[in-house]
């Protein structure tokens, strides 16, 4: 949600920002609607101070004996009471209009976010990591991983296109990646653990952004909850309608959770293999800070990405998403997209995002700073450390073997059970 005072005093700075991203100028509305707002609120404000006046003369009047005033009086009285609700009425319909235009509108791209149109706009920041050579023709994760557990036929029938079933050693690997990085999350950066639900209220979803713009990317229950389409939701929205101490900041959380998406808007993309699902799992990590602990926790947060992918010696390339590319919540997102050699090239497997205090107005979450009077809206940032089945991908790709085994990455040989290599299943 945007600040309404920044756009009454630069309107014209407001609308170059969304010009960035694409969108058009909408500042002469939203001021339109305000000073409506604005008006009738007066009006309103005026009539019940004048009815309150009128009755409080009624009773005067009577005493002193002089019925004409009270009469005329109580006449007033009663044109007010009928038409109080209706400005009552009005000022809650131009205040939804309002609210919903903010709603819509996407956040403002900080200045050093490149302009584009979509992700050929990206710039690359950085590479780390040499991508592997094979002696043998390196084969994609959908070729590799069905002798190796990976089911993708079982998990169409039992739901459908975009869901996979996993079996035996690929099933352990799957879970170990998720128990490492959660793991290295908590106990190399400090996040705090947390075991959160995977159904949410309509209001969570409205507070991180994802309703009511991108209802059809979600999936909703049949008692009007919906799934986590990731867990920012849950994470994030556990500071809602709070007010902070400034002590207590920054505030690290971190979890793995399922998440579920639709892939409204996915046809025809990615149909084949684990990089776009209906269903998977994903360690989140979302930190709350203050606003000018922000741009650094954003820094904090992307490296702590970063060292997942680099204990699993997978290469990656950071980008900076231009404004066409970036999330509707985000003011400044680093993509990170680890190398695939069986598809030869890289592919996105991280997003982490410095959202401002966009969420927190829409969550109403706030801090009191030790310093100063009132309260403030707090700063959130979320992360993918790391989405668990492109992580897997990753793996099974970069780890191959010419047999069809693949090798376990030192790092989760701890939680493999003794298991060093994933050979076919009998």
């Amino acid at each position: 949600m945007h600040d309404l005072k920044y756009i009454r005093e630069y309107p014209t700075a407001f609308d170059a920002a969304l010009a960035r991203r694409g969108a058009a100028a909408v500042s002469a509305e939203i001021l339109a609607l305000d000073e409506r707002r604005r008006s009738v609120l007066t009006e309103l404000q005026e009539g019940q101070s004048r009815r309150n006046e009128a009755s409080k003369a009624i009773g005067a009047a009577m005493g002193k004996g002089d019925a004409a005033t009270a009469d005329a009086l109580k006449a007033e009285v009663g044109v007010l009471k009928e038409k109080l609700p209706q400005l009552e009425e009005r000022e809650r319909s131009v205040s939804g209009e309002l609210d919903a235009l903010l709603a819509s509108i996407p956040n403002l791209p900080f200045d050093e976010v490149p302009q584009g149109a979509d992700e050929n706009d990206n710039a690359e920041v950085s590479r780390w990591g040499t991508p592997h050579t094979f002696d043998f023709q390196a084969k994609d994760h959908s070729e590799i991983g069905p002798p190796l557990g990976l089911d993708f036929e079982t998990g169409v029938a039992i739901s459908g296109a975009r869901f996979t079933f996993m079996r035996g050693q690929m099933a352990r690997l799957n879970r170990a990646l998720g128990q490492y990085m959660l793991d290295h999350q908590t106990g190399t950066n400090g996040y705090s653990e947390c075991a959160t639900p995977y159904l949410v209220r309509t209001e969570s979803l409205f507070g991180t952004g994802q309703l009511p713009k991108f209802a059809e990317d979600n999936f909703q229950t049949t008692d009007g909850r919906w799934l986590i389409p990731t867990a920012e939701v849950s994470l994030t929205n556990s500071v809602r309608e709070q007010i902070l101490d400034e002590a207590a900041l920054p505030i690290r959380m971190t979890a793995l959770t399922p998440c579920f998406r639709s892939e409204a808007g996915a046809a025809g993309k990615d149909t084949k293999g684990l990089i776009r699902q209906h269903q998977f799992e994903k360690v989140e990590l979302v930190s709350i800070t203050r606003p000018e602990d922000s741009v650094a926790e954003h820094e904090r947060m992307t490296a702590a990405a970063e060292g997942v992918l680099q204990a699993l010696g997978l290469p990656y390339r950071k980008l900076l998403l231009c404004t066409g590319d970036m999330g509707f919540g985000a003011r400044k997102t680093y993509d990170l997209e680890v190398w695939l050699p069986g598809q030869g090239l890289y592919r996105e497997i991280s997003s982490c995002s410095n959202c401002g205090d966009f969420q927190a107005r829409r969550m109403n979450a706030r801090y009191r700073p030790v310093e100063g009077k009132g309260t403030a809206f707090v700063h959130t940032l979320n992360g993918s450390g790391l989405a668990v089945g492109r992580t897997l991908v990753a793996v099974i790709e970069n780890y191959q073997n010419a047999d069809g085994s693949v090798k376990v990455p030192d790092v989760l040989k701890p939680y493999m059970g003794g298991i060093e290599k994933l050979e076919p299943m009998n």
